[in-house]
């Protein structure tokens, strides 16, 4: 048997072992699965071990730990041994590039050739042990090497190995990663002027004998100590022109340390928030069971309040970035994105999840959500708004549990909490029983100009709409109202008189035509305008 056939053999025995493939999996779920539940465990415990590591050694140097110290270093390298093994493992998948190689040869009718194979192996693995923090792993092993004490300088990049389990440490090499030009650049230039001014202080202290700089490191050592503004004081120039020097010196590194610092800050704004969106999956991912709120209009921000006096961990998904940042101020977990994006669905771990809440205002969108979600998991309960009667249909053939339209959701919103379901149910029907019939919620917000006008200055009779109710989040009796009924953090205020005067966040509940609600918040966004 040829040495090509064996590793083609070799190469579809570890494919079609299920062993293997849970061996590596568990791997990468340990060690590079930023979704998994036991990796911040394991990152914890190696930040305790590089830590101790670390002190441990330190402490040996002028305290003999005996046979205790040798025990746990080499446990310690072991450690980290078996780590830069696995890592070097499940970087890449050799046997699957010899299938590829061999199963593209067979199907063009061409002599397999395992080199160019394993050439790709190869480079992968090259790859990934020429990366930073694979070459950090390796040097963190050294100072274990007792008899080459001077070896121990190495012990920085145990340290270093901080980066790779830590977020904050890792955000930060990221942030020096995607600035690197901008700092690269700088750094020359902050070079190009200690030298300089290094040079130039030489050449005019040099021959004073009042002078402590007797040649071009001094003058290096000085230069650094100076445009970093750290001032030992130990180097200073005696004539006026190197003090000049030392001006214009100083000067140049307060301007340049603040591009340095202002460069930081924008490349940690800029990725705040994908830090803040990892911290929501995170959350999601350890503890499933959650519900995903999808659209946070005018629906979804009353379904919002109502899931958290209830007390449901739910995440907001909305792709309008000023109600995004409204969902945030309210102390919600949201993600700014698409919420009929898959790959956003399956972060958001929609197979761990209890409930999806299709709210947005675009019906394909729920349509899409719905299918996705009912795709990733068969169990979860889906409940879908349709913002026009032929989707209805459409929504529960793709797989919703429930379809709301929005007439039918707003009069659930005042009237569940009544005690009433009979009534619900009757008014529920009328309203599918009559065509072009529904109900909507009018926000008394700031930019509506309602706040303090009564419900006469509506004048609802002119726009042949029917007064249903008012849902206030203001405690008391007001005057003009008979009917009130409690409603979580509101009260449903049933048809209250023409003299109530609204407040600011209440919601006017009306019946009507749609052409007739359509004219009348026409009417309303002319007015605000």
């Amino acid at each position: 048997m040829t040495l090509s056939r064996m590793i083609v053999r070799l190469s579809y025995r570890l494919a079609d072992s299920t062993r293997y493939e849970h061996a590596k999996n568990l791997a990468y779920t340990l060690l590079e699965d930023p979704n998994s539940r036991i990796r911040p465990y394991f990152d914890l415990f190696m930040i305790v071990l590089v830590l101790s590591s670390v002190s441990l050694l330190v402490y040996e140097s002028y305290e003999n730990l005996g046979a205790f110290g040798y025990l746990f270093e080499s446990m310690v390298v072991m450690l980290f041994i078996t780590e830069y093994l696995l890592r070097f493992w499940i970087c890449s998948d050799g046997h699957r590039i010899v299938i590829a190689h061999y199963e593209r040869a067979q199907f063009v009718n061409e002599a397999f050739r395992v080199w160019p194979a394993l050439r790709e192996i190869l480079a992968s693995k090259w790859a990934y042990v020429r990366s930073p923090l694979a070459i950090i792993d390796l040097l963190a092993i050294i100072p274990s090497y007792r008899p080459l004490r001077m070896l121990r300088l190495f012990l920085l990049f145990r340290l270093f190995k901080l980066f790779r389990y830590s977020s904050s440490f890792s955000g930060f090499g990221q942030v020096l990663k995607e600035k690197r030009f901008e700092l690269l650049s700088l750094s020359t230039f902050l070079a190009f002027i200690v030298f300089g001014a290094a040079s130039t202080l030489v050449i005019f202290e040099v021959d004073n004998p009042e002078s402590r700089i007797n040649g071009i490191f001094d003058g290096i050592y000085w230069a650094l100590v100076t445009v970093s503004t750290v001032g030992y004081g130990d180097i200073v120039p005696a004539s006026p022109e190197g003090r000049l020097v030392a001006l214009l010196l100083i000067l140049a590194g307060l301007g340049t340390f603040s591009f340095f610092a202002s460069i930081i800050v924008s490349g940690f704004s800029e990725r705040l928030p994908d830090l803040r969106r990892r911290q929501v999956y995170g959350e999601l991912e350890r503890r499933g069971g959650h519900t995903v709120l999808c659209g946070y209009g005018r629906v979804g921000q009353e379904m919002a309040d109502s899931l958290a006096a209830d007390g449901v961990r739910f995440v907001v998904v909305e792709r309008e970035e000023a109600q995004f940042i409204l969902a945030r101020r309210r102390g919600f977990l949201a993600v700014l994105g698409e919420a009929d994006s898959e790959e956003l669905l399956d972060t958001l771990h929609i197979a761990t999840a209890s409930r999806i809440l299709c709210l947005t205002g675009d019906d394909v969108i729920n349509v899409y959500i719905v299918v996705s979600a009912r795709h990733r998991n068969p169990d979860i309960e889906i409940i879908a708004r349709a913002n026009s009667p032929e989707s209805v249909t459409k929504l529960r053939r793709a797989g919703a549990d429930r379809v709301v339209t929005l007439h039918e959701s707003v009069s659930r919103l005042a009237v569940q909490y009544v005690g009433q379901p009979v009534a619900f149910e009757a008014i529920a029907e009328v309203l599918r029983l009559t065509p072009g019939v529904g109900v909507d919620a009018i926000h008394v917000g700031s930019d509506t100009r309602l706040i303090g006008r009564t419900i006469a200055d509506l004048q609802l009779d002119d726009h042949k709409l029917i007064l249903f109710g008012v849902l206030s989040k203001h405690e008391g009796s007001p005057a003009g109202v008979r009917h009130r009924y409690p409603i979580r953090s509101r009260q449903f205020l049933f048809k209250p008189a023409p003299a109530y005067v609204l407040e600011q966040d209440d919601m006017v509940l009306v019946f009507g035509h749609h052409l007739s609600v359509s004219h009348f918040n026409n009417a309303l966004s002319r007015s605000a305008a």
